[in-house]
């Protein structure tokens, strides 16, 4: 469902079939998966539990839904087939919120929920419940509830779906926290005890703490990774940075990460040993898998779509790579780079092969960190390409990364302050 489209009653998914982009059925949806929050803050839809043939429950992430139309989901393709299994901040829709007693807001009156609207915030990939569908009436047989007037109302027009109602206090923690950056949120976590760095950081879901896990000490990325379980250690390391990830595991010891690694998909386990396999201060060692690649005869109207994207960091999203194919890294013969800047000067459907800049030589993957960072220095640069011998680009350095490896090793236990007092307390 694109931005801007009608909301979709959720009882309108329940049994829909779920397809991969060539049209072929994988399951259909059993459930949706949300995350409660304090207050009257909408829930934010996370997945769908969708059954395969098997009869297998999965999770499917919204991130990996590009469509909800016509009676059925439309994926990206990349399925995680292993079983679904609740975690302690989420909510089943059909299974937990349906049928529930709440209260209107206005008259204090007990009304059932017989159905919710969920729809997607402009811009973004996330989703969330905005409306409720409910009954007035005392709760007793079906004939008897069908007689009650229904009515539609806003998520804040009722009470008794939130956390604080239901006192929840390790869950009321994690949304108290829900607003700030990973890094701020990273330096919380650092400061809390053990016992409930593992409360909150089970709880997060997998995208969320693999963002805070890049924004913390070694050492607590190591103990919080080695409290999941080891399928969800594996999801949370695809959900990384493929450089950050390859670090953490590089730091682990070498059964641990050949278990982590054969739970990954195989793409994903590929990036992480490559990486894994140059020096940790090289330029192969700091970049990252994933910068935006190009083929010739993109336009750059393409282009800007792709640098959109509002999961790209800010130094991956400033230019974009133009190389022969395969697309995928280590993709074929690299051309050059595009700046976002001279994007937007250009027509849309003219060719990014027409505005190459091919003059800057790209980093070798053997080059070291204070030759990157005078790299970076010079050419006044935040990206940079990585090629190897043959011409293939193999990945970005970003500038963050530099930074990361050139401040003192406690940089991240130092240095940050928040402006504000956060309660950590540790029991």
């Amino acid at each position: 469902m694109a931005a801007g489209a009608p909301r979709i009653f959720v009882s309108h998914l329940s049994g829909i079939a779920v397809f991969d982009p060539a049209g072929d059925q994988v399951g259909r949806v059993r459930d949706l998966v949300v995350m409660l929050r304090v207050g009257q803050r909408p829930p934010r839809l996370l997945g769908l539990v969708v059954e395969l043939a098997t009869r297998r429950r999965i999770f499917l992430p919204m991130t990996r839904v590009t469509a909800i139309q016509s009676g059925q989901v439309i994926t990206t393709g990349v399925l995680n087939v292993r079983r679904f299994e609740q975690r302690p901040t989420e909510r089943l829709v059909f299974g937990e919120l349906l049928d529930r007693r709440v209260t209107l807001t206005e008259t204090g009156e007990e009304v059932s929920v017989l159905d919710l609207s969920v729809h997607q915030l402009p811009a973004r990939r996330e989703w969330e419940i905005d409306r409720v569908f409910v009954r007035k009436g005392r709760k007793g047989s079906a004939f008897r509830r069908a007689k009650g007037e229904a009515l539609t109302v806003e998520w804040t027009a009722v009470t008794g779906f939130s956390l604080e109602e239901q006192g929840q206090g390790a869950e009321s923690l994690l949304a108290t926290f829900e607003q700030l950056r990973p890094a701020d949120l990273a330096n919380v976590l650092h400061h809390l005890s053990p016992k409930r760095r593992a409360e909150v950081a089970a709880a997060l879901d997998d995208d969320r703490l693999a963002d805070v896990l890049e924004e913390l000490p070694e050492d607590d990325q190591i103990e919080i990774l080695g409290k999941l379980k080891e399928e969800r250690a594996a999801d949370v390391l695809e959900a990384m940075d493929p450089d950050d990830a390859a670090d953490l595991l590089g730091e682990l010891p070498t059964d641990d990460q050949e278990r982590l690694l054969r739970l990954m998909q195989p793409g994903d386990a590929a990036d992480m040993r490559r990486l894994m396999s140059y020096e940790d201060r090289t330029a192969g060692g700091l970049m990252t898998t994933e910068p935006i690649v190009l083929r010739p005869d993109a336009t750059v109207a393409d282009a800007l779509a792709r640098v959109r994207n509002a999961d790209l960091s800010p130094a991956l999203a400033a230019q974009v790579y133009v190389c022969r194919p395969p697309d995928d890294t280590p993709t074929g013969k690299y051309l050059g780079t595009v700046h976002f800047q001279r994007l937007l000067r250009e027509p849309p459907p003219s060719l990014v092969s027409s505005i190459l800049d091919s003059d800057l030589q790209p980093l070798d993957p053997e080059a070291e960190l204070p030759a990157i960072a005078g790299f970076f220095a010079t050419y006044d640069m935040v990206a940079a390409p990585v090629v190897d011998e043959a011409g293939s680009l193999l990945g970005a350095v970003t500038v963050d990364d530099v930074l990361d490896h050139m401040l003192p090793e406690d940089w991240r236990e130092t240095e940050f302050h928040l402006d504000e007092e956060v309660a950590t307390d540790g029991s």
